[in-house]
């Protein structure tokens, strides 16, 4: 009798390094394009929006108005102490004010937003993933995307385009008061080197950064969460990825939007 022949099985194919990270990118950007055009279909899920964004502007709100008076005083502060260096303290109240639109109130809207209502939106839709509730949900023929996370990042978009006029107030008022009373500036210098350096498209440039910063960091919330690895564990790590993923695109967009806004735009007394 002859041997039996034994076929050798193919040896597994490793995955080749870098294709990763370019999968989990492909798959965000899908997720962020099927948002948009879940966000014109019909039916829209008005309640869940309502809810939502209720929710996130709760837990926001608050926290924004405090954090935005020590940044606005800091500001004025640096900027106060170094035009008396050079000898133009009458341009205090004018560059201050603009990195508080510019710059700072954004940042503190975004970023408060990604790590209060960001960190729960990734942590409800990690939960329903491990109970397979977006399963059941594909196989009755729902959506998730249009019934989930539709009306959660145009909640956060919402909250932040709103939240960032709130901040943004705020932190001029703590600038003006530390700058008049702590360092013994005028009020009329301080108002008119603002009205002389400031132009509405200033105020523009923050809304449109307000709402771009809040898209991403409601799509990489619900990105993370649809994404658990490891059962409930493996949504506390999506949670604290998510925050980190979205500081990093946010700190990154805002250069680009900086500098393309800075090269579109002249600015004024310039």
């Amino acid at each position: 009798m002859s041997a039996p022949v034994r076929v050798r099985e193919p040896a597994p194919r490793r995955p080749i390094p870098g294709t990763g990270a370019l999968r989990q990118t492909g798959q965000f950007m899908t997720l962020a394009a099927t948002t948009v055009r879940d966000t014109f279909r019909r039916p829209f899920q008005m309640r869940e929006l309502v809810e939502q964004f209720w929710f996130v502007a709760s837990v926001t709100i608050l926290p924004a108005a405090l954090v935005s008076i020590p940044f606005g005083a800091v500001i004025a502060l640096q900027v106060g102490s170094l035009t008396q260096q050079l000898g133009a303290q009458s341009f205090t109240g004018g560059a201050s004010v603009l990195a508080v639109i510019q710059q700072a109130s954004p940042l503190i809207v975004a970023l408060l937003i990604a790590g209060a209502g960001g960190s729960a939106i990734c942590a409800d839709l990690g939960s329903r993933k491990i109970r397979e509730e977006l399963d059941a949900m594909e196989v009755m023929g729902v959506s998730p995307v249009q019934r989930l996370i539709v009306p959660r990042v145009l909640a956060t978009m919402l909250v932040a385009l709103l939240l960032n006029g709130l901040v943004s107030v705020v932190g001029t008022a703590g600038g003006y008061f530390f700058n008049v009373i702590v360092q013994h500036g005028t009020p009329g210098a301080y108002l008119s080197s603002f009205s002389s350096l400031a132009q509405l498209p200033d105020l523009y440039i923050s809304e449109v950064k307000a709402v771009i910063f809040g898209f991403i960091a409601g799509i990489v919330a619900a990105y993370r969460g649809l994404h658990p690895k490891g059962g409930p564990k493996g949504v506390g790590d999506a949670v604290n990825q998510s925050v980190v993923i979205t500081f990093l695109l946010l700190f990154f967009v805002n250069v680009v939007l900086t500098a393309v806004y800075l090269q579109l735009v002249p600015q004024k007394g310039a």
